[in-house]
């Protein structure tokens, strides 16, 4: 039998790795960047999805074979003007503490009418440090005034997508990894590295 297709993600992010896995199924042997631990930390110094995105598929791909993935997300929320957007993860202070984040978007969020939302997700496929190609995939939606669910992580428990009553951490993984703003943009990957082979 002929070994699967290496696709190297361009995190250390176990939730991110996890989700991306399921959405691929056995396509592809997914490895991300814990299985490299000689890689440095790329620094997200971009003000977009898609700079930050290259910046870590380039910077991968500089030293791993094969194709590397990256992706770079976050909540855009219309009440604030696509705020956190690409500081999403370290809206609350602190990077990657889903707690603070989710009580400073409460708090931002106190009081406004207007709760339209969307989770974007841009990913980037590199080899030999350069840019293959890149993906957008979102999901329109709106935030709750209160943590609802106990699945899933990041903001979640607050956002409701489009064509649901209930958060995406009551809704679960598997309903989740079907119209996530990662599998839309996930979809456009895996099609184009079929396409490629």
């Amino acid at each position: 039998m002929q070994p699967l297709p290496r696709l190297i993600l361009a995190t250390r992010n176990a939730h991110k790795t996890a989700e991306i896995r399921a959405m691929i199924g056995d396509r592809f042997e997914v490895m991300d960047a814990t299985a490299f631990p000689e890689l440095p930390e790329i620094a997200e110094t971009g003000t977009t999805f898609l700079e930050n995105a290259r910046l870590k598929a380039e910077g991968v791909s500089h030293r791993v074979a094969g194709w590397v993935l990256s992706d770079d997300s976050g909540l855009e929320v219309d009440a604030l003007g696509g705020a956190p957007g690409v500081w999403s993860s370290s809206f609350g202070g602190e990077e990657g503490n889903h707690s603070k984040n989710n009580a400073r978007l409460l708090s931002e969020m106190a009081g406004k009418m207007d709760r339209t939302a969307r989770f974007r997700c841009t990913m980037v496929l590199a080899r030999d440090g350069a840019e293959q190609a890149n993906f957008t995939g979102n999901v329109q939606g709106r935030l709750v005034d209160a943590l609802h669910g106990s699945g899933g992580f990041g903001y979640d428990p607050l956002f409701i997508p489009d064509g649901h009553a209930q958060t995406f951490a009551e809704l679960g993984d598997e309903i989740k990894n079907q119209l996530s703003h990662r599998a839309r943009a996930l979809e456009q990957v895996i099609k184009f590295l079929i396409e490629s082979d």
